[in-house]
């Protein structure tokens, strides 16, 4: 079953799912504590994904990304801890911050702006996600695992809320400009989310893992000039590609990560993990939805 506020998705999302006897979706907010209760009754594993989600987003609602991150892990932690479930808790690579010390690892420092950069209130709020966990795990044995997410991507994903690659699949498919954001020389590892999904049902079945946090993302590093390069070639788009200065694109001030590299060695020690589909795979996977659903980004 699934509880989804349905802000950034639809469902349409999961029309192929609803057929499914075992499958349903209830559509509510994830801080709407006797839902959640009820939800988590019948699971066996609670896999938290709901938060705010996209650079746009959080830029645009930072009321609403803090208090939707912070005050949903609470109440879903407090159903999982009271009804002794298992619980999957889905962080970010944003923990890490602006730290220029790469590949990241699960044990680093990190490195922030001032709270006065709204960009970081989701790094933030997540944060307070994971003690939140590893406190629950401590006082009240919670078998809870955190997996810190490297820009996950795959078919049905929006670039509405400044997912990048569904928006630059979208603009090349139109044949419009495809817009990088700043100079272009930011990197970044995308992973296919069949991949993520596999290593989040394996840690959830780990006990071994349970109180630790994880990386889970490809190690394959690359600029977002060369992803919008890759993009316009494989799909043979006529786009061309267009530097956008982020204050035009977000506000004056906004601050961006310069290298966000997984260092991966701990989710293959423990279970044998490892990002195996490739980045051109999936980038096919994600035009070939987009084209039949032209409207999604």
């Amino acid at each position: 079953m699934a509880l989804d506020d349905l802000s950034t998705g639809g469902r349409e999302n999961v029309q192929h799912l609803m057929a499914a006897h075992r499958f349903r979706l209830v559509v509510d907010t994830v801080t709407h504590q006797p839902v959640l209760d009820r939800l988590v009754q019948d699971a066996d594993t609670v896999y938290h994904l709901a938060a705010v989600v996209g650079v746009q987003a959080v830029i645009n609602s930072p009321i609403h990304t803090i208090e939707t991150n912070i005050m949903g892990t609470a109440a879903v932690l407090r159903a999982c801890s009271r009804l002794r479930r298992r619980l999957v808790l889905a962080s970010t690579s944003e923990i890490y911050g602006k730290s220029e010390r790469v590949p990241f690892s699960e044990e680093d420092d990190r490195l922030l702006g001032p709270t006065s950069r709204s960009r970081w209130s989701y790094s933030e709020s997540k944060a307070v996600d994971e003690f939140l966990a590893y406190a629950y795990y401590k006082e009240a044995q919670l078998p809870v695992v955190i997996v810190r997410l490297f820009n996950t991507i795959g078919p049905r994903q929006s670039g509405r809320y400044g997912m990048v690659v569904p928006r630059m699949v979208g603009q090349a498919l139109a044949g419009q400009p495809i817009t990088v954001y700043g100079d272009g020389r930011q990197t970044r590892c995308f992973a296919d989310v069949r991949d993520v999904v596999r290593g989040m049902v394996a840690l959830s079945a780990c006990p071994g893992a349970y109180g630790q946090a994880f990386n889970l993302g490809s190690t394959r590093e690359i600029t977002i000039l060369d992803l919008a390069r890759l993009i316009k070639s494989l799909l043979d788009s006529p786009s061309e590609i267009v530097l956008v200065p982020y204050a035009e694109a977000y506000d004056d001030g906004f601050e961006d990560t310069l290298r966000r590299v997984p260092d991966v060695s701990k989710v293959s020690a423990a279970i044998g993990w490892q990002s195996t589909t490739p980045l051109e795979e999936t980038i096919l996977n994600v035009a070939s939805f987009l084209r039949c659903r032209p409207g999604n980004p």
